[in-house]
């Protein structure tokens, strides 16, 4: 017996670019896939990994962007793989990208099984859950999403730094106020880290950091000017609209 899926909606983001079925409940596409696509450096030819992938939208965002290049969706929850396999048909991009079920955390006879052997990948995207267990919400989705255990974002590194080839690139998104956690967990396989804020408000602290960083690489840490999303008055910034409405890169895309 089929189980029946939960109810979804169509959602266009990136100003119409891709349309994207998702969970009407449970974590819903954001903000945070689009600034993660809009931060990757990767070029026509690459081959990308996007672990967490949810419905895929920065993944697709990226091959949206960039022609000739391949994507893995990664994603641990059947139906959202199921979700972003149906999405890459519906944006024209079936050829390029393709959506595995895999837990990041499977060993790396999994991730061989699944096509994705260990140092055969160019650009591995990451908007791992960041949230502290404490209080989870009653949704499944949303726990997957946001709830991170101890020591997740080591692992999730350690597991990039393998699929990456050397001078390999990760490319990630993670709460401001975790910077300590994310030069820990890339400190053992991955130098020329470079660093994006972004703030809410003119006057309020950032609320998220873009990281870049190369496998294997001894170039130092760089601080990038932030991406300012609103004005005092809580109008979203030109800056801001041209990077979450009509596909603008970010600073560290060029690097």
């Amino acid at each position: 017996m089929v189980a029946e899926r939960a109810p979804t909606s169509e959602d266009a983001v990136l100003g119409g670019r891709l349309v994207l079925r998702q969970p009407l409940t449970g974590h819903r596409v954001g903000h945070d896939a689009i600034l993660l696509a809009a931060a990757s450096s990767a070029r026509p030819r690459d081959r990308v990994v996007d672990l967490g992938a949810g419905v895929g939208a920065a993944g697709l965002a990226v091959a949206r962007r960039v022609v000739n290049l391949t994507v893995t969706l990664v994603e641990i929850d059947p139906a959202l793989a199921a979700l972003s396999r149906e999405n890459a048909a519906r944006n024209a991009l079936g050829e390029r990208v393709r959506a595995v079920c895999l837990d990041v955390a499977a060993r790396p006879a999994a991730f061989a099984a699944a096509g994705l052997a260990p140092g055969a990948t160019d650009h591995v995207l990451m908007n791992p859950p960041f949230n502290a267990p404490q209080n989870p919400s009653p949704d499944r989705g949303r726990r997957l999403a946001h709830s991170a255990a101890q020591g997740m974002l080591a692992q999730w590194a350690r597991v990039a730094s393998r699929l990456l080839r050397p001078a390999g690139v990760i490319t990630l998104i993670w709460r401001a106020d975790g910077l300590d956690a994310v030069l820990a967990a890339l400190a053992a396989d991955f130098g020329a880290v470079a660093i994006l804020p972004v703030y809410p408000t003119p006057d309020a602290p950032a609320i998220r950091l873009l990281v870049r960083a190369v496998k294997a690489s001894r170039a130092p840490l760089a601080l990038w000017p932030g991406l300012l999303l609103a004005d005092t008055a809580g109008k979203p910034t030109a800056e801001a609209e041209a990077v979450l409405r009509q596909g603008a890169l970010l600073a560290l895309a060029a690097l």
